[in-house]
């Protein structure tokens, strides 16, 4: 029968391909196997997170909603009759090929896109720990299930062994009674 693999021997499987040393190898199994490893991803980034970057979620949460979309055509919409339909061309802010307006939204999304791009970082970045946080825990997970397999071979070994004894015992007084 082929020996099982213990738990550190799964972990060194799982870490050979990285470069550790066999300290950081030793501190990592120690990790893993005796102390709680996860961790609550969106509170610990939330500790971490600065002015610029609450800003930032809340301009890509408006600007990625219905409510501002409807707002905006609704915006353009306006502008374009009150522009090119209500005012002649003289009285006009803004007649058309619509200049400003063309200026305004290129000033919108060239500021726009910046921010959106710092928040979808900084939400790649929280997904990366979220998976490295979900690896952990798996990997712990892993471990602590091949232990208790292990516990319950053992179990069902001396239970067998005991399950024997009896049977001898019991042959041995049938021998004995005839």
């Amino acid at each position: 029968m082929e020996k099982r693999k213990t738990k550190k021997d799964i972990v060194k499987m799982l870490l050979h391909n990285s470069e550790l040393d066999e300290k950081d190898e030793e501190e990592l199994l120690d990790l893993l196997i005796d102390q709680p490893i996860s961790i609550d991803v969106d509170k610990q980034e939330e500790a971490k997170m600065s002015f610029g970057d609450k800003v930032a979620d809340k301009v890509s949460e408006i600007a990625g909603s219905w409510t501002f979309i409807g707002l905006f055509v609704f915006f353009l919409i306006a502008w374009i009759i009150f522009n090119g339909v209500l005012l002649s061309k003289e009285t006009a802010i803004d007649p058309y090929p619509f200049i400003l307006l063309n200026l305004v939204l290129s000033c919108i999304a060239a500021i726009q896109a910046p921010i959106i791009m710092m928040s979808q970082n900084r939400q790649a970045e929280k997904d990366s720990l979220r998976n490295q946080n979900d690896y952990r825990t798996d990997l712990k997970s892993e471990l602590i299930l091949e232990e208790l397999h292990d516990k319950m071979e053992n179990i069902i070994d001396n239970q067998n062994k005991l399950l024997k004894k009896l049977e001898d015992l019991s042959d041995k007084n049938d021998n004995k009674e005839e």
